[in-house]
């Protein structure tokens, strides 16, 4: 697509849930400019190499298209789906993939794939070309995107594997895994090792089986005997991700990580985690109980906006709860919020008849 084409942006209505964005500030984005360019600069005093430039030059280059292509549709929540491009349209995961990615458009989220065949294409059948987004890997063997989103604005063409992935995880709120190869298990450790060290917020992590599959739960049995039992990972990592040969507790367990919770944000030394719902004192009393091994000082409470993020004006009358997250056990604090979205009869709005 000739990229001086215009990217619309989508009708962002209360049927589409917002997320976290940072207000533009001219003042800062200007400094930050001026330090990429101050940077660039610096590769001439440093010598660089004509190899190590023309890197650093198309990875500046992709991301900026692609985060252009993202922007208009930053508020509206996305799903990544993961899977192998093997798979024909008649197998079970395929056909898993193709509902997952209906049940998703038709709550309102886009869903963002690898733009190929196998489960990428079904997840974007199921979608729909309106409700699906692609990042296309461009390969000397495959390169052409699927049929539903070929030539499509919210398509971006990529060279690059660690620019692609980058856009695969920052730009979404979940991410669905479906049987693959070596690249979906790379995507899979990528993804959770990212959650797993606080390098990206909590979001839900579904591992998807077609009816009947053990793919997923040989994997577990791997992660279990291999990492867990020789303390490589900690039991409540378990938590970070969800296995499933349902569709509709795939669905489920999505949408009801946002029933109550929000979004996070970290400012100084406190975590804000944002809420739909205020939290009873009840409630405060039993997480300052049962999650005291991870409040580095003093306890959870319940708090307004703190004046830094006051930039984000859609989410500043939102209720929040404030503490000294230790930033090391975040399988822990994933149990924590799906404490706080249990604990709301409220969660049952989130789910959404066929």
């Amino acid at each position: 697509m000739d990229e001086r084409q215009r990217v619309s942006p989508p009708d962002v209505s209360e049927d589409y849930p917002l997320v976290t964005e940072h207000e533009r500030n001219t003042t800062q984005t200007t400094r930050l400019v001026e330090e990429i360019k101050e940077t660039a600069d610096k590769f001439l005093r440093d010598q660089a190499t004509r190899g190590d430039l023309k890197i650093v030059s198309r990875a500046l280059r992709e991301l900026r298209y692609a985060f252009k292509v993202f922007t208009p549709y930053r508020r509206i929540r996305k799903v990544t789906v993961f899977g192998s491009a093997r798979m024909a349209p008649d197998h079970p995961a395929y056909q898993a993939s193709l509902e997952f990615g209906r049940r998703m458009a038709k709550a309102g989220w886009y869903v963002v794939t690898g733009a190929g065949g196998g489960i990428m294409e079904g997840a974007h059948v199921g979608a729909g070309r309106k409700m699906s987004m692609g990042l296309n890997i461009m390969l000397p063997f495959e390169q052409d995107a699927n049929y539903v989103i070929s030539n499509d604005e919210k398509l971006v063409n990529l060279k690059y594997f660690f620019t692609r992935k980058l856009m695969f995880v920052k730009e979404v709120h979940a991410v669905a895994l479906f049987p693959g190869g070596f690249g979906t298990q790379d995507e899979c450790f990528e993804t959770l090792t990212l959650v797993q060290t606080g390098k990206r917020d909590l979001m839900p992590i579904v591992l998807i089986d077609p009816p009947g599959g053990q793919y997923w739960p040989d994997w577990k049995q791997f992660i279990c005997r291999q990492m867990e039992d020789h303390g490589l990972i900690s039991p409540a990592d378990h938590s970070l991700y969800k296995i499933t040969d349902s569709i509709d507790e795939a669905f489920d367990e999505i949408m009801g990580f946002y029933c109550v919770y929000h979004s996070m944000r970290y400012v100084r030394d406190k975590l804000y985690l944002r809420l739909h719902f205020e939290p009873s004192q009840e409630l405060l009393d039993q997480l300052n109980t049962e999650f005291a091994d991870i409040i580095e000082t003093g306890k959870i409470e319940s708090t307004t906006a703190h004046e830094m993020e006051k930039d984000e004006e859609h989410l500043v009358d939102l209720p929040r709860l404030a503490f000294h997250f230790n930033r090391r056990d975040i399988g822990r604090l994933r149990q924590m919020v799906d404490r706080i979205n249990n604990s709301f009869e409220l969660c049952n709005v989130h789910k959404v008849e066929s």
